[in-house]
């Protein structure tokens, strides 16, 4: 069972926190840790190993928002929605409010994070106050919240919010490796929200109550409509036949958004000529160090990521781990193992070859080291990919010049990675029938 602290219990924050901040979090704040080392630590030795942290960067996150949502109603503006997934068929949906006005846009669009710290990017997180409200997925016009929860995510705009609630909101402050960052969070009791300037793309979308929820995908990643803003709308039921139209848990909208846009590219990526060359493009960002090798056959595609110890999948581990999952060219039947990230690097490499008109087999390695303190997304993925194939790639004539070169990038040894690898290891030791025909001759 994991250790649960408050910051009334945990002394040692008294020497990095304000006495007076303390006192006025204490009563709403909880810190879960499964590291008892956490309370040995006190947030400077780092005994975990990673590089700062991670629960002094929420709290200093959470310092600076805490004051103004310490009370039972907030007024600002709503960037965005969320719909929870514990306890589904019934679940907590509502708004994500911030306590300023205006455009707040930025908190609730990973898009424009590329570039941010961890800091920054948990900063924004924290900003937003998750207002739940219990329905069942399939309600989706049941009564006042609801509806206006709906209308927030049809908005172009961060419409003005005014939220009450049951009781103050509450922050967890969670370092476990299967939570990201989130705000705090406070029941409903009201919710008032002022005009809404429509997304005229999602409107048509929402207005098509014959169209299915894969095709309205497909058409607003074509009408230019970012995708976490279609992600939003997959969640909040605005998409799809009208009378199946149903909440969808935010977590499982991210995926199922990128899957559907992956595999629609896919299929045109299928039927355009092969690259002409061996290419390996590279990115870095937040301690994560990406490669992508591209291989003039065939359409096939494995993804593969290793953790490092004290990161956040391999927080106790003594050696590195590494993962991977792979598709041929008729694609894959179930969900992949090294999850949401391997539907998010698919699509930015679909969005790739599709410009290009062009088609490969694709092998992403992707090293995350200690500084990768905090888990941010799948968007991390998907966006550090597409900066990737904004690069000149380096070109090589030969597979064996690539992963030479590949092997002067990453930390790990490339014998590490093959091992790990099912479709990398199959197109270097697999004899093709060509290779065998030419032999005959």
């Amino acid at each position: 069972m994991g250790e649960k602290l408050r910051y009334r219990k945990n002394v040692w924050l008294s020497s990095v926190v304000d006495s007076s901040i303390l006192r006025e979090l204490s009563m709403n704040t909880k810190i879960v840790t499964k590291d008892y080392r956490c309370t040995l630590c006190k947030g400077g030795r780092l005994l975990c190993g990673r590089t700062r942290c991670p629960i002094l960067v929420r709290l200093n996150s959470e310092l600076k928002v805490a004051p103004l949502i310490d009370k039972l109603s907030i007024d600002g503006s709503a960037p965005g929605i969320f719909v929870g997934r514990i306890g589904w068929p019934y679940v907590f949906v509502g708004p994500l409010i911030t306590p300023f006005h205006g455009d707040t846009s930025l908190l609730n669009t990973p898009e424009l994070w590329q570039g941010k710290t961890i800091e920054e990017i948990v900063d924004f997180r924290s900003q937003l106050v998750r207002g739940k409200y219990r329905v069942h997925v399939k309600n989706v016009t049941e009564g006042k919240i609801v509806e206006l929860t709906r209308e927030i995510a049809l908005s172009k705009i961060s419409p003005e919010t005014t939220a009450e609630f049951t009781k103050k909101p509450s922050r967890r402050l969670i370092l476990d490796e299967d939570v990201q960052p989130i705000g705090p969070s406070a029941p409903l009791k009201d919710l008032d929200v002022g005009s809404i300037r429509t997304d005229q793309r999602i409107e048509k979308a929402f207005s098509d109550i014959d169209l299915k929820a894969a095709e309205a995908v497909i058409m607003l990643y074509k009408k230019g409509v970012v995708i976490s803003r279609i992600q939003t709308a997959f969640s909040a039921g605005l998409l799809g036949i009208g009378k199946k139209r149903c909440f969808v848990p935010t977590r499982m909208s991210i995926t199922a958004v990128d899957s559907i846009i992956s595999q629609n590219l896919l299929e045109k990526v299928k039927s355009f000529p092969l690259i002409n060359e061996f290419r390996v493009y590279e990115h870095t960002a937040l301690d994560n160090r990406w490669i992508v090798l591209m291989i003039p056959e065939y359409w096939s595609y494995e993804q593969m990521e290793a953790w490092y110890p004290k990161t956040t999948w391999n927080p106790n581990g003594k050696s590195v781990w590494i993962i991977s999952d792979w598709e041929g060219f008729k694609g894959r039947t179930t969900y992949a193992l090294t999850g949401g990230c391997y539907y998010s690097t698919r699509l930015a490499i679909c969005e790739g070859l599709v410009k290009e008109k062009r088609q490969a087999t694709v092998i992403t390695f992707r090293e995350i080291h200690p500084g990768y303190i905090i888990p941010v997304g799948v968007w991390h993925t998907r966006e550090s990919i597409r900066e990737a194939l904004k690069k000149e790639p380096s070109k090589f004539n030969k597979l064996e010049d690539a992963l030479k070169y590949i092997s002067t990038k990453l930390a790990i040894p490339l014998e590490n990675w093959i091992k790990n690898t099912h479709l990398l290891r199959s197109i270097i030791f697999q004899r093709k029938l060509m290779d065998y025909l030419k032999l005959k001759i």
